[in-house]
């Protein structure tokens, strides 16, 4: 314990420095590639934004990180979710975004009729890819929680997130999803799930994805019905939008009650481009 708090001492002035000056600039972000030999060493890329005060904390054993898992959107690189990674990054989370496509696999494709749309085999290799980072990530970091997971992700990403959640809920503590399209929320009350959907002609939910509003609010499900684009919910959206889905989900981490607890002061949401909450945050 002395030697990690001598660390934690000797930096201590250079961290107050950096992270005084906005939280921004003491976030970090550091790719990684893992090989895993189970799967004749395919990569799997990781980019990983912690704050630098509390990474030395956790290599101080003062602290047990919180760990976000960031999942991206079919042809949207890892990367490209950096208004998302910092804001949990700021909160104190290691997140985690994981490069789930390499030029080697095959085309997604939409088989109609099918579970999934077919795409069961892509929901099976991001699982896959989770595990095996995480099993990498306690060898890096291992004051850090993985057994209470914090999943996020962007269309097929978020696809990703609710199957992963739908396999392991043990290992879940919340969901964020921007606007999956393919898997079902799963409805059992166990944790809290957020979800933004967009209005968007092109990409819509299929049947029974997205519950009524009486089962959102049975199950601690919020789903916030905006205006914006689908291919908006990324880095590549304006900002605007960036920050209006930054400020709700703040909202949402902060909210630590069971689910299916009803706020009943809970002001109405009136930022622009929302159109409704369909379950208290």
């Amino acid at each position: 314990m002395k030697r990690g708090m001598a660390i934690l001492l000797s930096v201590c002035a250079l961290v107050s420095l950096v992270y005084f000056t906005g939280s921004k600039w003491a976030i970090h972000h550091k790719t990684l590639t893992f090989y895993d030999p189970l799967r004749t060493d395919r990569p799997v890329a990781v980019d990983i934004a912690i704050r630098r005060d509390r990474e030395m904390e956790a290599i101080a054993e003062m602290i047990t990180l919180p760990v976000a898992i960031l999942n991206h959107g079919n042809t949207v690189k890892f990367t490209e979710y950096s208004f998302l990674a910092n804001l949990l990054a700021a909160r104190g989370y290691m997140v985690v975004s994981i490069q789930h496509d390499i030029e080697t696999d095959e085309p997604m494709v939409t088989q109609a009729g099918e579970e999934y749309v077919g795409r069961r085999p892509q929901y099976n290799r991001g699982i896959a890819n989770i595990m095996f980072a995480i099993d990498e990530l306690k060898k890096i970091q291992p004051n850090s929680d993985f057994r209470h997971l914090t999943m996020v992700g962007h269309s097929n990403g978020g696809d990703i997130s609710m199957y992963f959640a739908k396999r392991h809920p043990d290992l879940i503590k919340k969901v964020v999803t921007l606007d999956n399209l393919r898997v079902p929320f799963i409805t059992d009350g166990k944790f809290k799930i957020l979800s933004f959907r967009s209005r968007d002609p092109v990409f819509k939910a299929d049947p029974a994805v997205v519950p009524n509003d009486e089962m959102c609010q049975k199950a601690g499900i919020t789903v916030v019905k905006t205006t914006y684009q689908h291919n908006d919910l990324s880095d590549r959206g304006p900002d605007h939008v960036k920050n209006e889905i930054q400020a709700i989900l703040d909202k949402f981490l902060d909210d630590d009650t069971p689910p299916g607890t009803v706020e009943t002061d809970k002001p109405e949401t009136t930022e622009p481009g929302l159109v409704a909450l369909s379950a208290p945050p």
